[in-house]
């Protein structure tokens, strides 16, 4: 990666010290309304609402301009939005915000931590009846002709990382397996560990919310591979916003913010998350590089 962890801790500081430089917050908000999408993290649209509307609110606080929360239902559907002005701040997966930079000049200005951490895996799990025990099987002999489901296309962990995996590994998955599925990631943990899919790719994060949430079974869900770690959800702006460099300041002070302030608002964010650290465009430099050597990211 083009930014250690160590790095993107430094330039917190760096941060929550100018967001003391920016004045008091704003109560009343004025100006045009800010249209922040948020992918879907949550298994459905109201929760995600609901989980999210609180930072929506806080960032509406502290940039003094109105701020309209929707969810996306999908990360290719959240770039797009972010690439065509429909979005003017998105909270994002990484293939999805590589996308929208690639296409439309979408610029990273911050990460979301998780555990403390700018990085997550992805996976591949399966369930413990399958007879898969490793990534090996499932891409050998051993895993030809079972089910196997992606996330969108417009997903890092649930399609682009794991596709490449396969790629790297001479593998065409519409060949090999019998059916391939492009679905939420929430559905294919629940499909796997019910034994509808032989495996599926997911992320740690998710799978660990389900867990905790009761709507899955640890020991159903059966990890079989995991990536190295992967640039967390980016927060971005469309390209014309991107050039207000007050605006941007102003956005990145209010995000590092949230880290402190959980202590007393815990709702800002769901469980687990601990805040956001300022990053560039450069900390996704792991997704575009899987992005064109895979194919899905034409070179300029």
């Amino acid at each position: 990666m083009s930014l250690t962890r160590r790095q993107l801790l430094a330039h917190t500081t760096v941060t929550a010290i100018t967001a003391s430089t920016l004045g008091a917050p704003t109560v009343h908000a004025q100006g045009a309304t800010l249209n922040f999408g948020v992918g879907m993290f949550q298994p459905d649209r109201e929760k995600n609402d609901a989980t999210y509307r609180p930072l929506a609110q806080h960032l509406q606080q502290r940039l003094g301009r109105p701020v309209a929360l929707r969810t996306v239902d999908s990360w290719e559907g959240l770039a797009k939005s972010l690439a065509n002005g429909e979005t003017d701040i998105a909270l994002m997966g990484p293939w999805g915000y590589v996308l929208a930079n690639h296409h439309a000049g979408a610029q990273a200005v911050a990460t979301i931590l998780y555990q403390g951490k700018p990085e997550y895996f992805a996976m591949i799990v399966t369930h413990p009846g399958s007879g898969l025990e490793s990534i090996d099987d499932l891409l050998g002999p051993k895993g030809r002709g079972r089910s196997f489901a992606f996330g969108d296309k417009g997903s890092t962990s649930g399609y682009l990382i794991p596709f490449h995996l396969f790629q790297q590994r001479g593998i065409d998955p519409e060949k090999h397996f019998a059916r391939v599925l492009y679905t939420k990631h929430q559905a294919i943990q629940t499909q796997v560990t019910a034994g509808q899919l032989d495996a599926g790719a997911d992320y740690n994060r998710n799978r660990t919310a389900m867990i905790e949430q009761g709507l899955i079974k640890a020991e159903r869900s059966k990890i079989i591979w995991q990536s190295a770690p992967l640039p967390n959800d980016a927060v971005a702006v469309r390209e014309a916003l991107f050039k207000d460099t007050a605006f941007v300041q102003r956005l990145q002070a209010a995000l590092v913010e949230v880290g402190p302030l959980l202590k007393t608002q815990p709702a800002l964010l769901p469980a687990n998350y601990t805040g956001f650290v300022a990053a560039g465009n450069s900390f996704y430099k792991p997704i575009r590089d899987a992005g064109l050597a895979t194919g899905k990211l034409a070179a300029k």
